[in-house]
């Protein structure tokens, strides 16, 4: 008999191979039951954004996930950037995220390192996230593109559209309540929208079940401080509706 996490699975790598990754492997059926969860409560667990998530669907998206992340660190879908790279950078960020941010692409520090936002942006973004009283360990945080490109230019749309079932198939294994997109780039890509940051800013937006909102990037504040108020205003708006009390 197909156990409640063996179940779950199934259904989320149907839904991955349907929005594009068709070489997964089939999950295994067990005939013995799953064992029980535990779950043990502390005050950092009660002030997470968790997403209520049942542990057996925990399991399968860190399953999922991890299918995912194999394809990715063996992906030559863009030739110049596979063989430029030092790492392919995934994602970092529980299975069960309530909120997701996502960025554009990784930089020389992400890529020397293989985990996103490692730099003085992400630095930036955890400040940002802690100021939200949030921690950096309670959001899910990826990019657009997995791999470096070159210069740290803006993703092509050729690249965006080789990375998109990475990160559809992100989502849909993690299944957030919120994403928050991390400048233009990220906006576009995942909005399917020609319209520049300033005009998507500040409006909510849906993709599949979650809710979308857009602010700059953090290296954009890096350049222009100024616009630091701007951002905070957009994470006032995102907590707000998130229920979170700054």
């Amino acid at each position: 008999m197909e156990s409640r996490s063996a179940r779950a699975l199934r259904q989320r790598l149907e839904s991955l191979a349907a929005a594009g990754l068709t070489d997964l492997p089939k999950p295994r059926r067990s005939s013995r039951p799953a064992p029980a969860a535990t779950v043990q409560s502390t005050d950092a667990d009660r002030t997470a954004p968790s997403s209520g998530r049942e542990p057996s669907d925990q399991t399968a998206a860190a399953a999922a996930l991890a299918i995912i992340r194999n394809q990715v660190e063996s992906c030559t879908r863009c030739a110049d950037l596979a063989a430029a790279r030092t790492h392919t950078v995934f994602g970092v960020g529980p299975p069960d995220a309530r909120l997701c941010f996502f960025g554009e692409a990784p930089g020389a520090d992400e890529d020397a390192s293989g985990e996103p936002f490692v730099g003085r942006a992400g630095q930036l973004l955890t400040k940002i996230i802690e100021a939200c009283t949030l921690r950096r360990e309670d959001v899910y945080i990826m990019n657009v593109l997995k791999c470096r490109p070159p210069g740290n230019r803006a993703p092509l749309p050729d690249e965006v559209a080789n990375c998109r079932p990475y990160f559809e198939a992100q989502f849909e294994s993690i299944s957030p309540e919120f994403i928050c997109c991390l400048g233009t780039s990220a906006a576009q890509a995942l909005l399917r929208t020609t319209e520049p940051i300033g005009r998507l800013r500040r409006r909510w937006f849906t993709h599949g079940s979650a809710q979308v909102l857009c602010t700059y990037h953090p290296s954009y504040l890096l350049r222009n401080p100024s616009a630091k108020r701007d951002v905070w205003d957009d994470m006032k708006l995102l907590m707000e509706r998130m229920g979170v009390t700054l």
